[in-house]
């Protein structure tokens, strides 16, 4: 066993993550199986750290950890893995800006309710109504 590996005390430590998280990763194939020693402690290479921050950065801008794993795939090999990150980036980047789009929509609709909710009458929420089937609205009837 090399004097220099690490524990998973020292890696957490250094990048932030839980000891949970280190072992769930090693069981999903984002991180390589650890050496053991004797007493079956997991020891961890000092390149684990950089591996478990890169996964952190790429989580951090939304992606899944199926696609951080294939980025990891592409950068085992020694290959930038700027040109699929490029597409997925494309992808979420698309993604948000409908998500914006949807929630601009949203705000403007709700907007248009609290403006109709002022005074005597109700703005009703469509296909829907604010007030039970048995609520009669004021002044209204035959």
């Amino acid at each position: 066993m090399r004097t220099d590996a690490l524990t998973i005390s020292q890696v957490t430590s250094r990048a932030g993550v839980r000891p949970d998280t280190v072992r769930y990763y090693e069981r999903i194939g984002l991180l390589p199986v650890p050496a053991r020693t004797t007493g079956a402690h997991r020891r961890y290479d000092e390149e684990v750290i950089d591996r478990l921050r890169f996964i952190r950065g790429t989580q951090r801008l939304g992606l899944t950890l199926t696609e951080i794993g294939d980025l990891l795939s592409v950068r085992d090999t020694g290959v930038c893995p700027c040109e699929p990150a490029e597409t997925m980036l494309e992808r979420h980047l698309a993604g948000i800006e409908a998500e914006m789009a949807r929630l601009g929509a949203l705000r403007a609709e709700l907007t248009s309710m609290l403006s109709g909710m002022s005074g005597e009458t109700c703005a009703d929420p469509l296909p829907g109504a604010w007030c039970p089937p048995a609520c009669e609205p004021k002044g209204g009837g035959d």
